[in-house]
């Protein structure tokens, strides 16, 4: 009998570990819906991004650049010149076309993330547009950077492109059910209509999807995010529906763009000697950037307001719309998360969450009062930084939600260590 009742104690107290065990693994899972399937949750590493996956790349310290070490900075810097190694990084074109053929061995193969990390992301998915003309691996670092399957993502490839990146485009979206090709795709021209015109059409693409998106930000192929999706998403929700854009007075010297009509002439835009009517209703023209967040409200009103929609006919033969179209909305009152055109509501891009952008005159040394930020340590294109493995550990310092511009061409290594950092940072929030 007491052997019995020794080996029924036994028992009972394994089975306790086991129950113990298995509710703490449902209260771990229960943060996540039901509906998922755990061997996701409970085998998320595969996710991580590990050297073995890199190649050449996992020669980079990335936590000693984070944390701006001169030796691992100089190391890198030197490989960013070193024209073989930038080239044993390089994917060309034809692999996307060739493994996109098995979609589900690509995206495992690239580790795209299947399922929603969390239920918070999930109930506030997110719109994007992407616009791309050319290099396609730094777009395809994009995407798989910012990609969950709540979310949904235009793409829209300049008509003009070659025709190894739009095959190339049109294979990474074809194995995704909420990345797609803009349905009406524009030749885009540098600081003409078109570029407004790209964005537009993905605008009405991703309102009339059946996806109930929350907010739209708008990319181009050089950009990158310097938060997680859960990031964005917890940012987001403390604008409370409201907007976050640059959009302040219009600078004397920038005026010229709004009150000379220009027109595109072999590919490119200029004036043609000719002074612009008045803006429609009187409104005042605001400054800003090609780059928005703004809710879903936002949107509706530039599909279907009529003042919005003559302030767009009035803005197509202006120069570079795409720098106060925006802006200008943004300050119309009646706009969803729009403030007043008053000069005590103008914001910043410095200010504003929507992209972090090192501007060439804006660059100054250490401890300059003049200075905006700090001296750019990757090299200008034009007068905007194209960054280096130098600035990320300042970059991750700042609110913003991206960066431009990045190029895997002349720095790999500022892709690739931000990249691994969001990934790493991604997986963590899981638990």
């Amino acid at each position: 009998m007491r052997l019995l009742k020794r080996g029924h104690l036994l028992l009972l107290l394994m089975l306790t570990v086991v129950v113990l065990g298995s509710l703490s693994m449902l209260n771990l899972l229960s943060r996540h819906k039901k509906s998922w399937d755990p061997n996701y949750i409970l085998g998320y590493s595969w996710l991580e991004y590990t050297d073995a996956d890199d190649g050449r790349e996992n020669v980079y310290n990335c936590p000693a650049i984070m944390q701006g070490e001169k030796a691992a900075l100089a190391q890198a810097k030197l490989l960013s010149i070193t024209r073989e190694f930038r080239k044993s990084v390089q994917i060309p074109n034809e692999y996307y076309i060739n493994a996109t053929q098995d979609c589900r061995k690509f995206r495992k193969s690239r580790k795209y993330i299947p399922f929603p990390l969390s239920q918070e992301e999930e109930d506030f998915p997110l719109a994007y547009s992407i616009v791309v003309h050319h290099k396609v691996q730094t777009f395809e670092r994009l995407l798989r950077a910012i990609y969950t399957p709540q979310n949904i993502y235009c793409v829209h490839v300049d008509k003009k492109s070659e025709a190894s990146v739009f095959s190339a485009i049109r294979a990474i979206t074809s194995c995704f059910p909420n990345v797609f090709m803009v349905s009406q795709a524009v030749n885009v021209v540098y600081a003409a209509w078109p570029r407004v015109q790209a964005d537009l059409n993905c605008m009405a693409d991703l309102y009339n999807s059946s996806t109930k998106w929350k907010y739209f930000i708008n990319l181009c192929g050089q950009d990158f995010p310097l938060k997680t999706n859960l990031e964005i998403v917890r940012i987001l929700r403390l604008l409370r529906g409201h907007n976050s854009l640059e959009s302040e007075k219009m600078p004397e010297i920038k005026k010229w763009r709004v009150s000379n009509v220009h027109q595109i002439v072999n590919g490119q835009i200029q004036g043609i000697g000719k002074v612009k009517e008045p803006p429609p209703f009187n409104l005042p023209i605001l400054s800003g950037s090609a780059y928005i967040v703004v809710n879903r409200g936002y949107v509706r009103s530039v599909l279907e307001d009529t003042r919005i929609q003559a302030l767009i006919e009035w803005s197509k033969d202006t120069y570079s719309p795409d720098e106060f179209l925006w802006a200008t909305i943004q300050r119309m009152p009646g706009v969803p998360g729009s403030t007043w055109p008053n000069p005590k509501y103008d914001m910043t891009d410095i200010n504003a969450i929507a992209r972090l952008v090192k501007w060439q005159w804006h660059e100054g040394s250490q401890g300059s009062l003049e200075a905006v930020y700090p001296e750019c340590q990757g090299n200008h294109v034009r007068s905007i930084c194209v960054y280096g493995a130098g600035d990320l550990q300042w970059m991750l310092e700042q609110h913003h939600l991206f960066a431009n511009k990045f190029d895997i061409d002349t720095d790999p290594i500022a892709v690739y260590c931000l990249e691994r950092y969001l990934r790493e940072k991604a997986l963590a929030e899981l638990y």
